[in-house]
């Protein structure tokens, strides 16, 4: 994980201009603790802050073309850069890093290249002898990517919010599977998939084997590192199939082929929850059964009161969800970085995809069912991928997500959405499952579906509700639209975490770069239809869903 920041078109002197956007790589320093870098010449202005996961030795950036004509910044991982290494035998590499491939892509094949890449990123390229930049982000939005614009026209791309909040004017949110190319200044969406239409997959086959393949290769592929890593185990379905695939593959170095052994062969998993949560006590046996090195972190609920207010900073969000399931995240990291793990898996996607969520358990037809998880996957890198990436970005952590891997995805989003259905026979994530059971305990592989921050405790949430209760009054609620005219909060826990908000990003471009939607259990506005109880709801929880949750309200 690293963060990039960097200045084109640019209105005033560089020499004028390099101060300042080193002042504002150095605000996303702790995504790159590792070393600091920069390019700039009178046109353009690139900053790299590094975390070294690949290729530490050589790889920092701002890495370069041989000619040194095309310069690259880029925040990420490209899980299949040998592959596409071996097709540029006359291409001469500098370095050992997975990104640099990136540079041989665009010198051969311009811009469209990218759907080549299976990976996480968002990067820069600037090519100084026609001054010409090209910008993309990777196809979930996994990785954070920020755009915009100073009071004299310079134009930013930035990993965070941030770095921009106070220099430029207006800012938006760099799309997911877009790029830009200044050759004609549009953002263009790269990332496109037939599985997006319910027509293209309503006939399919449905194969079980097809599915956990693609997901053992989709961990294997992410096992890439040359730094000690690890795994988050909540205790939860995804969570404990990926630490089961990882621990699998976890003996040998992925680099070499699985010909050589590890550089760190015991697989370390970390979970985290208040004193006596569902999820230690179902991580704990995960753990045990598949044998990794386990570390159960307790946190206080007034220690995650406490960290709620670093934890919008970092996290750049006012979202009710986010925020209460990024903060015992947020604790978790703190510890794994004391630990010398540097990058960890975690199961964000799977609920998406497979429609793991409560409320899915009333979508009345699988058209439905398979559109609501098309709406969700377009949405995540606003709700999930920024937790978990932010998350631990702040300590010094790059977060990878198996199931939102490029490849598996198109084979999970193109099996039958009936069979993804729940029904009478069948509850939410079968596939998944099914797929895995002999992986996992049988209490793990078929226990209910629980929101991070549900199991974590439940008297988390109930405590925050409680705190917000006394800290905003219904008359700070009833007149919250004179106070926040734009994306006015709509109850008294996101007009909470909205004040916190504003007193790190006051300007308004900053709030708009917030998501705001009526919500019941994570789901989109669209599939409140489904069931009259959530219409008049407005409660991300999982236990809002009666009659489904077995500790509903």
């Amino acid at each position: 994980m690293c963060g990039i920041v960097c200045a084109f078109d640019i209105k005033q002197k560089s020499e004028t201009l390099r101060p300042q956007v080193l002042e504002m790589a150095k605000t996303i320093r702790h995504r790159g603790p590792d070393w600091s870098g920069i390019y700039s010449d009178e046109k353009a202005i690139l900053a790299h802050e590094r975390l070294a996961i690949v290729d530490p030795a050589s790889g920092k950036q701002p890495l370069y073309s041989e000619d040194k004509k095309l310069i690259l910044a880029a925040n990420g991982e490209i899980y299949n850069h040998r592959e596409l290494r071996s097709q540029f035998p006359g291409y001469t590499f500098q370095t050992e890093s997975d990104c640099e491939v990136i540079l041989a892509l665009y010198k051969s094949q311009g811009v469209d290249f990218v759907d080549d890449l299976n990976g996480i990123f968002g990067f820069a390229i600037y090519d100084s002898e026609k001054d010409e930049y090209f910008i993309a982000r990777d196809h979930m939005g996994i990785i954070p990517l920020y755009m915009g614009w100073d009071k004299h026209g310079t134009f930013y791309v930035a990993s965070e919010l941030k770095a921009l909040e106070g220099v430029c004017t207006k800012i938006e949110l760099f799309p997911p599977g877009h790029y830009l190319s200044s050759k004609d200044g549009e953002l263009v969406q790269w990332y496109k998939r037939d599985w997006e239409d319910y027509d293209a997959v309503k006939e399919n086959e449905t194969s079980i084997a097809e599915v956990r393949q693609a997901l053992e290769d989709a961990v294997h592929r992410q096992l890439m590192s040359d730094v000690p890593y690890g795994v988050l185990l909540s205790g939860g379905l995804d969570s404990s199939v990926t630490s089961a695939i990882a621990k699998k593959y976890s003996q040998r170095r992925v680099e070499a082929d699985d010909k050589e052994q590890a550089w760190w062969p015991q697989l370390h998993s970390f979970s985290v929850g208040l004193k006596g949560s569902p999820d230690l006590a179902a991580a704990q046996k995960v753990a045990d059964h598949i044998g990794t090195v386990h570390h159960e972190i307790e946190f206080t609920i007034q220690e995650g009161l406490d960290a709620i207010k670093d934890v919008i900073y970092q996290l750049e969000t006012y979202d009710i969800t986010t925020v209460r399931a990024s903060t015992p995240m947020y604790l978790m990291a703190r510890v794994i970085k004391s630990m010398g793990i540097k990058m960890v898996l975690s199961g964000e996607g799977a609920d998406e995809i497979f429609g793991g969520y409560l409320y899915f358990h009333k979508a009345p037809n699988a058209q439905e069912f398979h559109e609501e998880t098309v709406r969700k996957l377009s949405k995540l890198h606003m709700y999930d991928c920024l937790r978990a990436n932010k998350s631990l970005a702040a300590w010094g952590i790059e977060g990878r997500v198996p199931f939102l891997d490029k490849e598996f995805m198109d084979v999970a989003m193109r099996i039958n959405p009936q069979d993804k259905m729940i029904n009478g026979e069948r509850m939410e994530k079968w596939v998944v499952r099914k797929a895995f059971e002999d992986m996992l305990p049988e209490s793990v592989a078929w226990r209910q579906k629980e929101q991070f921050s549900d199991g974590v405790g439940y008297s988390w949430i109930d405590t925050l509700k409680e705190v917000v209760e006394a800290e905003v009054s219904d008359e700070q609620l009833a007149n919250a639209h004179f106070r926040f005219p734009i994306q006015t909060p709509q109850n008294k826990e996101e007009y909470y975490y909205r004040t916190i908000f504003e007193g790190h990003f006051p300007s308004d471009t900053a709030a708009l770069s917030v998501p705001q939607e009526p919500s019941v259990a994570c789901s989109t506005k669209i599939a409140l239809e489904w069931d009259e109880a959530f219409k008049n709801m407005n409660d991300p929880s999982g236990r809002a869903v009666a009659k489904v949750h077995e500790d509903a309200y």
